[in-house]
C-alpha cells in the first residue's frame, strides 16, 4: 500500500464538500487532544513510578538552583 503524502492529504480535503471538511476537522482535531491526553497520562504514570522509587525530589525552583550550582 502506498502511503500518501501531505500534498496527496490536502488535495483529497480539498475535494470534500464544506460540512465534511468541517467533520473531518473536528474528528482530527479531537484525536490529536486525545493522542495528548494519552502521553500526559503515560507521563504522569511514569513520573508517579519514578517518585515512588525515589528517583524523583520534590523541591522549589530555589532548591534546583541551589543544587545545580
Amino acid at each position: 500500500m502506498k502511503s500518501a503524502t501531505f500534498n496527496d492529504a490536502l488535495e483529497v480535503v480539498e475535494s470534500l464538500p464544506e460540512d465534511q471538511k468541517e467533520s473531518l476537522l473536528e474528528i482530527v482535531w479531537n484525536r490529536l487532544i486525545e493522542q495528548r491526553r494519552d502521553r500526559l497520562a503515560l507521563s504522569i504514570k511514569k513520573a508517579k513510578k519514578e517518585y515512588a522509587k525515589g528517583e524523583i525530589r520534590r523541591g522549589t525552583v530555589t532548591d534546583l538552583m541551589r543544587e545545580v550550582s
